[in-house]
């Protein structure tokens, strides 16, 4: 049985993030409200208690991310005003910076110094993630420009100096093993969904966006690239394969898997498709996946949630991603098995190359999903959606991924309240 919590109004507009710290016993949250709050963990309870709040830029906050508990307690932030903001968290007495928080909430004696703001993104900051540790303090982060933009801090005590390591325009770089053509920015293939603009509870968002699209170049026929920029990324856990990243981009509902290297410059070293390839006429379904029926006219989406499990000793990986048209799907990838410039001989070549299989596909939200996290070990995925649910997904005998229940705002209120009347009974 699942047990839940539930925070009452966390914020007083909508929550577009949270995201726990390397333990689990805080949470960092954020919101339309542009403010930031930490959270703490009653383990005797099970409650949270707000540690920290206070605002953190001058428009809606999309993101937040933990950096490794090895460089401090530090934080990272997206948000609508293009920017990226690095936070750390410092003791009364230090004498470097104002305390945020403003006394806001429980007194914890505890403050969040800004301690570099970095503004090279050109349009909305839609996601921001530190790289594994054991790259060093780096940041990866996407927005609607399309551009990937990897720092990392020189300064480490004083977290100051940020370095703009690559700058890439995700749409720009060639798809990686592609079964046909694809047009480096948008492609009409994919599967379909009823609308690509943003629903549900992403009206806001899309309210916001709108904001800024005068200042960016139109598309005929294709609307504004802030509609339809970058959406995603999520690191590689694995240290083997070196600094590989996931970027999902644009409406043409693809992830790329992007291989970073300070010899050369980013590349694509695999495209992550749903799409059928084209079969003959007659053929019956191809691959387990449903396509567009004959004649039908597919619907451009985005793909907005994409999370790299933990390898946790597997010989293969597993990559989650979600999207506008309401799938959560579970990759699994499998990295070259040859050394480069090993002998090829005799030997199948799509083993010298990354290759990925779709081993699972749900339609359960019925509507565009937002996030999907894996747990730490890789094994049970959770995703949420606009139909206001949290999903999980877990893998049974046979390596086959079943439903593992879900829960909803109102079942959470239902047991706040069971646990209430068993505390103070009538």
């Amino acid at each position: 049985m699942m047990q839940t919590g539930l925070i009452p109004n966390a914020h007083s507009d909508l929550v577009t993030d949270a995201s726990y710290d390397f333990y689990g016993l805080r949470l960092a949250t954020c919101s339309l409200d542009q403010r930031i709050k930490i959270w703490r963990l009653d383990e005797n309870s099970g409650t949270w208690s707000v540690e920290d709040d206070w605002k953190a830029h001058d428009a809606c906050i999309s993101k937040v991310s933990w950096a490794h508990p090895e460089f401090g307690t530090v934080i990272a932030s997206g948000s609508f005003d293009r920017t990226v903001k690095v936070w750390e968290q410092a003791n009364p007495g230090d004498g470097d910076g104002p305390q945020l928080n403003g006394g806001a909430g429980p007194s914890s004696g505890s403050r969040w110094i800004e301690r570099a703001m970095l503004v090279d993104a050109k349009g909305t900051v839609r996601a921001v993630e530190f790289a594994p540790h054991h790259f060093g303090l780096k940041l990866a982060t996407i927005s609607s420009d399309n551009h990937l933009r990897v720092y990392e801090c020189l300064e480490q005590p004083s977290l100051a100096t940020w370095q703009l390591l690559e700058e890439v325009d995700v749409t720009a770089l060639p798809s990686a093993s592609a079964p046909r053509s694809i047009a480096p920015t948008v492609t009409l293939t994919t599967p379909t969904q009823p609308s690509a603009t943003l629903d549900g509870a992403s009206v806001s968002l899309a309210a916001h966006a709108a904001q800024q699209q005068s200042q960016l170049p139109s598309r005929p026929g294709l609307g504004y690239r802030e509609a339809d920029g970058g959406w995603c990324i999520s690191w590689c856990k694995d240290r083997y394969w070196g600094e590989i990243i996931a970027a999902a981009s644009g409406i043409n509902g693809l992830v790329k898997i992007i291989q970073l290297s300070a010899a050369r410059t980013p590349s694509t070293i695999l495209t992550l498709d749903p799409t059928p390839a084209p079969r003959p006429p007659g053929d019956g379904a191809a691959r387990g996946i449903a396509s567009p029926g004959d004649g039908d006219a597919p619907q451009p989406y985005a793909i907005t949630a994409v999370s790299w499990a933990p390898s946790c000793g597997r010989s293969y990986h597993l990559v989650a991603t979600g999207g506008r048209d309401g799938h959560v799907r579970i990759w699994r990838v499998k990295p070259p098995t040859l050394e480069d410039g090993g002998d090829t001989d005799g030997t199948d070549a799509s083993d010298t190359r990354w290759s990925a299989a779709v081993v699972a596909d749900f339609d359960d939200h019925k509507s565009g999903v937002g996030r999907v996290e894996w747990n730490i070990t890789g094994t049970v995925l959770s995703s949420a959606g606009n139909d206001g649910r949290v999903r999980l997904w877990k893998m049974t005998a046979g390596n086959v991924w079943r439903p593992a229940g879900h829960i909803s705002v109102e079942q959470a209120e239902e047991q706040a309240a069971d646990v209430d009347m068993d505390d103070n009974p009538v």
